[in-house]
């Protein structure tokens, strides 16, 4: 076969390479490359700075070939015509066997064999959560690109079940035409240890990041972008709710926070300041804003606990993350992230603080609960990789 991959989200800079949807192609087309040799693969990309990085992701690989839209220009100018008419018309002249987009949507004019993935449908399930003027921006794409897409496309990966139930109850889409895949967990981009150096793992490296970013020894981490849907607020409240009694834990512990910001984020800042005039101007709580491969991977490995109690998720990558480098973790228990922690996590409801807070105070003054967590996580993080996301997918392929 053929198979034509959008892979636009890998290196395109409106996502970067970080973004989810980016991280899963990235992860996705490198273990196919790996695993099959019998198909022939054809990447698509639309910026054309990104070559020499295309280049070397896919190194010496015999059975791919990339391409360049050449009229990228038009992305901005007409968005339209750029999405549905001049990219439907370069995947027609390749005739292709089977075209994937991992991005959830096709071009509509695009007529040939096609399956899609869908990550998450939080703009479906809260648009609540969304600036105005973007759901207008969107209005299109979610009445029309979207649903004519998950028509069209002959199979529908879903990155769990519960994307899996959003796609049914939003589309109507009958079960067996989604396959459930998840996704894989891996960290790239990490600088080698080498002998007394900064390393991911060593010692100095981590003494070099308490530095840079002003942090205490021991500390709560939070890694995401700063928007609604991932409860930050309520994480803020939970931790001072903790530390507001207890002056062990807060001379002991610091709340950290890093992602870029999101829309809607104003609220986050808001608490941080509330929370911080209750204790005299400490530094309780530290937001880092972005944060590059290597200082996420540093800053994960070393906290004594992960929060993550986010209102919807359509994997919850991150919670695997922690789970997988044995970080003791807090996450809910509705949408997708009881299916990726089960109970090697503790699992609350993300809209009650109290709750929030006693599964800190648990972890954090517990050590045989929080190393039995840091076993149990760990182990369960084995049961995903993105080489069996890869066999999975490439099962899809040859099914349609």
């Amino acid at each position: 076969m053929k198979i034509g991959i959008d892979c636009r989200t890998i290196l395109n800079p409106g996502f970067g390479e970080n973004a989810g949807i980016g991280h899963y192609t990235y992860y996705l087309v490198n273990k196919l490359l790996e695993l099959d040799k019998e198909n022939q693969y054809v990447l698509f990309f639309d910026n054309l700075l990104s070559k020499d990085a295309v280049e070397k992701m896919i190194g010496d690989k015999k059975n791919v070939e990339i391409r360049f839209f050449p009229f990228h220009k038009y992305k901005h100018y007409l968005p339209f015509v750029f999405s549905h008419i001049l990219i439907s018309a370069a995947l027609e002249k390749e005739k292709l066997d089977l075209f994937h987009s991992p991005t959830g949507s096709l071009p509509l004019s695009y007529k040939g064999k096609s399956i899609v993935t869908v990550h998450d449908l939080a703009i479906y399930q809260h648009p609540e959560w969304f600036p105005s003027n973007f759901l207008v921006g969107q209005k299109f794409s979610t009445k029309t690109i979207v649903p004519k897409s998950l028509k069209k496309a002959k199979k529908i990966i879903a990155v769990s079940r519960c994307t899996k139930r959003d796609i049914q109850k939003n589309f109507k889409t009958k079960g067996d035409k989604i396959k459930v895949i998840y996704e894989g967990v891996e960290f790239r981009d990490l600088p080698a240890k080498d002998g007394d150096t900064c390393g991911v793992v060593s010692k100095i490296c981590f003494d070099d990041l308490k530095a840079k970013y002003g942090l205490k020894d021991n500390y709560l981490f939070f890694l995401g972008t700063i928007e609604p849907r991932k409860n930050i607020e309520g994480i803020i409240k939970a931790f001072c709710g903790l530390i507001k009694d207890d002056k062990d834990l807060r001379e002991k512990y610091q709340l950290v926070l890093a992602g870029a910001k999101g829309w809607k984020h104003k609220g986050v800042f808001k608490a941080i300041e509330e929370c911080s005039k209750n204790f005299d101007g400490e530094k309780s709580i530290k937001y880092l804003g972005y944060v590059p491969a290597e200082d996420k991977h540093a800053l994960l490995k070393n906290a004594s606990c992960f929060v993550f109690p986010s209102l919807y998720e359509g994997f919850g990558l991150p919670v695997l993350e922690a789970l997988s480098l044995g970080v003791p973790t807090i996450t809910s228990k509705i949408s997708s992230l009881p299916e990726i922690a089960r109970d090697v996590a503790v699992l609350v409801d993300p809209n009650n603080i109290e709750k929030i807070s006693e599964g800190m105070r648990k972890i954090l003054t517990n050590k045989k609960f929080r190393d039995d967590l840091s076993k149990k996580g760990a182990l369960r993080a084995k049961d995903f990789s993105w080489e069996k996301c890869a066999r999975e997918t490439l099962e899809v392929y040859r099914s349609v």
